[in-house]
C-alpha cells in the first residue's frame, strides 16, 4: 500500500473571497513543499469552512485505505463547533499542526488586513480546543513549516501512523499454539482484534509441511542463490542450507496467500519437519514480515508494524529475547539473542552474517538446523513490549544503547546484541518486571520511543516509558495512577 497524509486548512467566510483564495494558495504551496521533506507525501484537500465541508473530507478519509492520517491547520480563525461532527467521527490519526504561513512579523507592513489574513494564532488555540474537549488523541506539532526539526517531527508522526494503518489491515499466523505453560505468549485476541486489528489464527504444522513438499529444487537453487550473495556460507552442510529454503519459500506462500504479515511457530510443535525454520525465519523477516519464537503472536505483530514504521517501509527492528546479564561493576550489559531467530537488519555493518549449522538442544529438531550468526550494531535503540493486563494492552518502551559485544563468544552460535538499559541495568530490570515487560521483545534501531508512544496514543492503550531519568519508586506510583485511570475508561 502507498501511503498519503491529507492536509485540511480551517478557515471561515467572514474574511472574503480574497482571503479564501491566499489561504488555499498557500495551503497547496506548502503541503507540495513540506512533501520534499516527508516520508510520505502530504496532499491539500480543503479549505473547511463549514461543518459539512468538514464532516465531507472525514468521512472520504475514514473509507480511502490510502489515507494513514490528516494533519490540520487553521491559517485564519476557524470556530470550532463545526469541527465537531467531523472529529468524533475521524477513525484516522490526527495532527494538528499549528504554524503559520509567514516566519517573522512584518514590521512595516503588519496592518489589520494582515492580521485578519494571518492569524494561525487565534485559529489554532480555537481548533485545539474542540480537540481538548472531545478528548480526541491526537499530535500537537508547533513550529515554523519550513524547518527541518518540524519536519522531522512531522515524519515522525506520520511513521507511527503507518503503523496504525498497517496494525488495523494486521493478520497473523500461528503454526500451532504457544509454548506449553508459559503466561505472556497468551492474551485475548477477541480484545487485541477490537482494538489494534489483527486477525490472529491457526494453521496446522501439517498444512506447512504439505507446502513444503510442494517446493520445487530450482525454486530452492534460486533461493539459495540469494542466500549466497548476501551472506557468508560458513558450513558445509548444503543440505541443511537447503532445507531452511524450502521451509521459507513455503512460510512465505502461505503468509502470501493468507494475506499474513507476521507468524509464528513453536519448537514443540514441529510435527513432520526436520528443522526448526532458523534461517528461513530470519531472512524472512529480512523482507519485513513480523516473527514470534514460541508461539508469541503478540511480538511477532509488533515486529512487522515496527518494520513497517522504520526507514523505507522496512527498517531496523527485529523478534528479541532477554537472555543473560553482565552483572560485574561498572560493565553491566544485557544480552540479548534467541534460538535461532534474529533478523539480519540489525547486524553490524563490519562483515556479513555467516551461515552456519549447529546442533540446538531443545525442541523437536532431527537434524542440525542453519541459521545467521552475527554482532550487532552499535547505537541508540529501544526495546518494546505489548503485553495484556486483563481488560486492557500495556505498551513498554525501554530505552537502551547497544554496544559492540565485549567478548567473542565463539562457541555461542546465534546472532546476539548487547546492550546497556536505562536507567542502569539493576534499576531497568526491576522497571521491567514491575511493569510487567515480557521476555520477548521488538529491538528497533529505527524507530523511536517517542513515535511508540504516538502508537499508543493513536491505538487508545497504555504506553510506559523507561528513560535514564526513571526511578523504581516513581514508575510503581505511575503503573498504581495508570491502574485508576484505566479502570474508568
Amino acid at each position: 500500500m502507498k501511503y498519503n497524509f491529507w492536509f485540511v486548512v480551517g478557515s471561515q467566510f467572514l474574511y472574503g473571497e480574497d482571503v479564501l483564495v491566499t489561504v488555499e494558495n498557500r495551503a497547496k504551496e506548502m503541503a507540495q513543499e513540506l512533501s520534499k521533506h516527508l516520508p510520505y507525501p502530504l496532499i491539500y484537500k480543503v479549505t473547511a469552512k463549514t461543518n459539512k465541508e468538514i464532516s465531507d473530507i472525514v468521512k472520504e478519509a475514514n473509507y480511502d485505505d490510502s489515507c494513514a492520517g490528516i494533519i490540520t491547520w487553521c491559517h485564519t480563525f476557524s470556530p470550532s463547533k463545526m469541527w465537531i461532527n467531523g472529529l468524533v467521527n475521524l477513525q484516522k490519526p490526527y495532527c494538528h499542526f499549528a504554524t503559520q504561513y509567514n516566519k517573522e512579523i512584518p514590521n512595516d507592513e503588519i496592518d489589520m488586513d494582515f492580521m485578519n489574513l494571518n492569524q494561525a494564532a487565534h485559529g489554532d488555540r480555537e481548533h485545539g480546543f474542540i480537540a481538548s474537549r472531545l478528548r480526541m488523541p491526537r499530535k500537537v506539532i508547533a513550529g515554523f513549516w519550513q524547518d527541518e526539526k518540524v519536519h522531522k517531527r512531522i515524519g515522525d508522526w506520520m511513521r507511527a501512523a503507518v503503523g496504525v494503518a498497517v496494525s488495523k489491515t494486521m493478520r497473523v499466523m500461528r503454526f500451532g499454539d504457544n509454548m506449553r505453560e508459559v503466561a505472556v505468549t497468551e492474551g485475548d485476541k477477541v480484545e487485541v482484534q477490537a482494538k489494534l486489528g489483527w486477525q490472529v489464527n491457526t494453521w496446522a504444522v501439517g498444512d506447512l509441511v504439505k507446502e513444503m513438499n510442494a517446493v520445487t529444487e530450482s525454486e530452492i537453487d534460486c533461493l539459495l542463490a540469494e542466500y549466497t550473495s548476501k551472506y557468508d556460507v560458513a558450513t558445509d552442510n548444503l543440505e541443511a542450507i537447503r532445507y531452511q529454503a524450502r521451509e521459507e519459500i513455503a512460510i512465505k506462500k502461505m503468509l502470501d496467500r493468507e494475506g499474513c504479515l507476521a507468524f509464528s511457530n513453536t519448537f514443540q510443535d514441529l510435527y513432520g519437519m526436520e528443522q526448526l525454520p532458523g534461517l528461513a525465519s530470519q531472512h524472512l523477516m529480512a523482507q519485513g514480515y513480523g516473527y514470534g519464537g514460541e508461539g508469541d503472536w503478540k511480538v511477532a505483530a509488533m515486529t512487522a508494524i515496527m518494520k513497517a514504521m522504520g526507514k523505507n517501509g522496512n527498517g531496523a527492528s527485529a523478534f528479541m529475547e532477554d537472555y543473560t546479564y553482565h552483572l560485574v561493576d561498572g560493565e553491566e550489559y544485557s544480552l540479548g539473542a534467541h534460538m535461532l531467530e534474529v533478523c539480519p537488519s540489525l547486524a553490524s555493518d563490519d562483515k556479513k552474517p555467516r551461515i552456519e549449522t549447529h546442533h540446538l538442544g531443545i525442541g523437536m529438531n532431527e537434524k542440525d538446523p542453519a541459521r545467521l550468526v552475527f554482532e550487532g550494531k552499535e547505537g541508540e535503540a529501544i526495546v518494546v513490549s505489548l503485553v495484556d493486563m486483563g481488560g486492557r494492552l500495556r505498551l513498554i518502551c525501554q530505552d537502551i544503547v547497544c554496544v559492540k559485544p565485549i567478548m567473542e563468544m565463539p562457541n555461542l552460535p546465534v546472532a546476539r546484541v548487547m546492550w546497556k538499559a536505562m536507567p542502569n541495568l539493576c534499576d531497568g530490570v526491576e522497571c521491567w518486571i514491575t511493569a510487567g515487560g515480557a521476555h520477548h521483545t521488538v529491538l528497533s534501531y529505527d524507530v523511536s520511543a517517542e513515535q511508540m508512544k504516538d502508537f499508543a496514543r493513536m491505538m487508545d492503550i497504555e504506553f510506559v516509558h523507561i528513560t535514564k531519568d526513571t526511578t523504581v519508586d516513581a514508575l510503581e506510583k505511575e503503573l498504581f495512577l495508570n491502574d485508576l485511570a484505566w479502570k474508568l475508561k
